[in-house]
């Protein structure tokens, strides 16, 4: 796993950030799913292992990167959820099968689980032979798992929203008989700027940061206008230099951060790198000029000593202009140079 995966699914994995994330995106902010509600489960999922000579011999496990239970009361009932969360640090073009591959492990691991239990207990008798073949009696029911695809970078999600689309030019009377798949997405890049106060915890801080994180003008307003970017943690510091290069410094005893302050300390540091890189390059610039300078002055006295001895060869020997220039090994090029200042 690497450093993006490792600090996103940390954050993510936070009871208060992950119940904020769903409450935000089903609920549109509403406090429906509590925190101390949610209960971690075990984010490995198995495949069985397939035949044939070359089919694979032992189960795959796949991992998510977090995924809890749920129990909570809806509309006066106690409804029993299984919520997951794919933190994604680039566009996955395969996310509709990446999810639906997850959630139907899941819901195979509950049918199994269902058919455990009830052998456990001994509860087929009296059941018919569908029911006991099966070991999913009809009173048994699945708990829905939502999965919601959390994006840690500025650009939109242009990859496939569910799987019909990934089918491409298709029958219609074809297609109709294939189940659809689509991603539940929270992309910031596609978060209107009201509906970041939606979130309660810093998933506004982080999201609304990463999605102005191209645009230093604009970044620079949120931040001055948000006061709870003066108290921004670790998890949230280390999501941002890691996903979006924000390179915002803590100290090592601090658990938070003034980013206003960091970023300013940022914009200083990178005035003062730039204006030692003009400096540098003016310096350089100069030293170019000064070098080309002495090098036409060099040039010049060469050409008229040179000149000058083949006009003395000439007056004083009586030789040619070309044989005084053969005399002295004159090049090609330095006689079509010279060749104008003789008479």
């Amino acid at each position: 796993m690497g450093l993006k995966d490792t600090v996103t699914t940390k954050y993510m994995g936070q009871n208060r950030i992950f119940a904020d994330v769903f409450n935000y995106y089903i609920y549109g902010g509403e406090q429906v799913i509590d925190p101390d509600s949610l209960e971690e489960l075990d984010t490995r999922e198995v495949d069985v292992p397939y035949g044939g000579k070359d089919g694979v011999k032992q189960p795959i496990q796949r991992t998510r990167d977090v995924i809890k239970s749920l129990v909570a009361m809806m509309d006066r009932r106690t409804a029993y959820l299984l919520l997951a969360v794919e933190a994604q640090s680039h566009v996955h073009n395969a996310m509709p099968v990446k999810n639906m591959v997850y959630d139907a492990l899941q819901y195979a691991k509950q049918v199994a689980n269902a058919a455990a239990s009830h052998k456990r207990s001994g509860d087929y008798k009296g059941t018919d032979g569908d029911e006991y073949l099966s070991g999913f009696m009809k009173q048994d029911r699945l708990l829905p798992v939502v999965t919601l695809v959390v994006c840690f970078f500025a650009k939109e999600w242009d990859g496939p929203m569910s799987l019909h689309e990934m089918l491409g030019e298709q029958d219609a009377r074809i297609l109709a008989l294939v189940p659809d798949y689509k991603i539940n997405l929270v992309a910031p890049a596609s978060i209107k700027d009201g509906d970041f106060g939606k979130f309660r915890t810093s998933l506004k801080e982080v999201l609304s940061f990463i999605k102005y994180s191209q645009d230093a003008d604009r970044l620079g307003e949120v931040i001055a206008a948000d006061e709870g970017f003066r108290y921004l943690g670790r998890a949230e510091v280390d999501v941002l230099n890691a996903c979006v290069g924000a390179n915002i410094e803590m100290e090592k005893d601090k658990e938070e951060t003034n980013v206003c302050l960091a970023i300013e300390e940022m914009k200083r540091r990178a005035a003062e790198k730039a204006a030692a890189e003009a400096a540098a390059e003016a310096a350089a610039e100069a030293a170019k000029e000064t070098a080309e300078k002495e090098r036409i002055a060099a040039e010049k006295d060469r050409m008229s000593t040179l000149l000058k001895n083949i006009k003395n060869l000439m007056e004083k020997a009586g030789w040619s202009a070309e044989h005084s220039m053969d005399m002295l090994d004159v090049s090609e090029g330095d006689r079509k140079a010279i060749q104008p200042y003789i008479s």
